[in-house]
């Protein structure tokens, strides 16, 4: 059974950066398309960011783009969040997704991973 495990979370203050990391063990994802989700209290889970197995084919969402990186490391089977220029409206668990076989491009919607992480608390504060 494949396992994510978030890290890299934490309390920050607004202007700030931070770099998730998503570390996968079971199996190899390394043709697996992956994604960062987030939730904040009260709200539906949104798209954070996604890639292809490849890691050349990548989305934003609109309120991250120009602040975000989403990156992979397909020897280390893991992915990374880059978040820079942090805003209080960042705050939220954050959680890696993958998807369970090889597929070209990346995905947005939560229906189309398989394996997700326990979350990351992220905290910006103002």
């Amino acid at each position: 059974q494949v396992q994510l495990v978030e890290s890299g979370g934490g309390l920050v203050q607004s202007g700030g950066s931070l770099r998730l990391s998503c570390a996968a063990s079971g199996r190899t994802l390394s043709s697996s398309a992956m994604a960062w989700f987030r939730q904040a209290p009260g709200k539906e889970r949104d798209t954070v960011a996604a890639i292809s197995w490849t890691g050349d084919s990548t989305y934003y969402g609109d309120s991250v783009k120009g602040r975000f990186t989403i990156s992979r490391d397909n020897a280390k089977n893991t992915v990374s969040l880059h978040m820079n220029s942090l805003k209080p409206e960042d705050t939220a668990v954050y959680y890696c997704a993958a998807r369970a076989g090889p597929s070209r491009g990346y995905f947005t919607e939560e229906y189309e991973y398989d394996y997700w992480g326990q979350g990351t608390q992220v905290t910006v504060s103002s």
